[in-house]
C-alpha cells in the first residue's frame, strides 16, 4: 500500500479514538491490506497517541486462546503496543464513558526485570528476565464497527487494545506452575469461566517468548520495566455499567476490577 493510505488509515484510527466513534472494517475499504500493511497503519496509528503526549509502557499479545479466536474468526496471534494512557490501577472504577465498545478478557502480565531481544528467545528466557507476574484485566476496544474484524483489521486498530489494570498480587514465575496454574472467572459475584495456562499457547511463558522473537525481527526490543500481557484466558467478557469481575489464579493471587458509565457504542 502507498504511504499516504497508511497514513491515512491509521490517522482514521486515531480520531476514532479520540472521538470514541467506529470505522468501517479497513479491509472492506482496501481489500489489497496485507498483515505488513496492518503493522503500519498500527505504527501510525500508535504514532498519533505519542504525539498526543502518551508513552510507550508494555506490549500485549492478542487472539492467543481457541476461545477468543473463534468468537472473532480470527486464527493467529498478533500483537499491539501499551501506552501510558491504557493504565488503570486496581481499586479504581474503569470509566466506559472513555470507551467505545469494550470487552473484558483475563489474563496473566509479566512485568520484566531485564531486556529481551529475540529472536532466539525461549519461555525459559522469559521466565528469567521477569521481575514478576499477576494477574490482570484487558478491556479491549475495537474501533472497528460491531467487531467485524479480520486479522487485519484489528493488527491495524494496535490489536484492539482499549486499557488494562494489573492486580496487586505479585509472585515469581519460577515459584509457580504458568502451564497448569488454574484461572476462575467471576462476574457479579457468579462463576463465568474457568481456565489454565496452557489454553494461551501451551503456557504464557510460549506466548511472551513468541511476541519477543516477533519483535526481535523486526528490530523492536522488549525494554525491562515494561508489562506484557500475554493473552486471554478467557472467553471475551460483555461489560455494563455497575458490573464487577474478579480473576483468581491459583498460587498467585486475584484482580479485581469495576465498571461505571456507558460505552459510545
Amino acid at each position: 500500500m502507498r504511504d499516504d493510505i497508511i497514513d491515512r488509515c491509521g490517522d482514521e484510527l486515531f480520531d476514532a479514538f479520540k472521538g470514541r466513534h467506529t470505522l468501517a472494517p479497513l479491509l472492506e475499504r482496501f481489500p489489497e491490506i496485507t498483515i505488513e500493511d496492518a503493522y503500519r497503519i498500527q505504527r501510525r496509528f500508535i504514532a498519533r497517541r505519542l504525539e498526543a503526549g502518551e508513552t510507550i509502557v508494555g506490549k500485549k499479545i492478542g487472539v492467543t486462546s481457541k476461545a477468543v479466536q473463534n468468537l472473532l474468526g480470527v486464527y493467529q496471534p498478533d500483537f499491539g503496543q501499551l501506552t501510558s494512557g491504557m493504565v488503570y490501577r486496581e481499586g479504581e472504577t474503569i470509566d466506559l464513558g472513555a470507551l467505545i465498545q469494550p470487552k473484558a478478557e483475563a489474563e496473566l502480565a509479566f512485568v520484566l526485570k531485564r531486556d529481551l531481544t529475540g529472536p532466539g528467545i525461549t519461555a525459559m528466557d522469559v521466565i528469567h528476565a521477569t521481575d514478576y507476574v499477576s494477574p490482570c484485566f484487558e478491556i479491549v476496544d475495537s474501533r472497528i464497527t460491531d467487531w467485524k474484524i479480520r486479522i487485519q483489521d484489528t493488527v491495524a486498530d494496535n490489536a484492539s487494545c482499549g486499557v488494562y489494570v494489573l492486580g496487586s498480587a505479585k509472585a515469581d514465575p519460577r515459584d509457580l506452575d504458568l502451564t497448569l496454574a488454574g484461572m476462575v472467572l467471576e462476574k457479579n459475584g457468579e462463576l463465568f469461566s474457568t481456565a489454565c495456562g496452557a489454553a494461551v499457547q501451551g503456557s504464557p511463558a510460549n506466548a511472551v517468548a513468541w511476541l519477543a522473537n516477533t519483535l526481535g525481527r523486526l528490530g523492536i526490543p522488549f525494554r525491562a520495566g515494561e508489562v506484557i500481557l500475554s493473552g486471554s484466558q478467557s472467553s471475551l467478557v460483555a461489560i455494563a455499567d455497575g458490573d464487577v469481575l474478579k480473576c483468581t489464579i491459583g498460587g498467585l493471587g486475584a484482580c479485581e476490577v469495576a465498571f461505571s458509565g456507558r460505552s459510545a457504542a
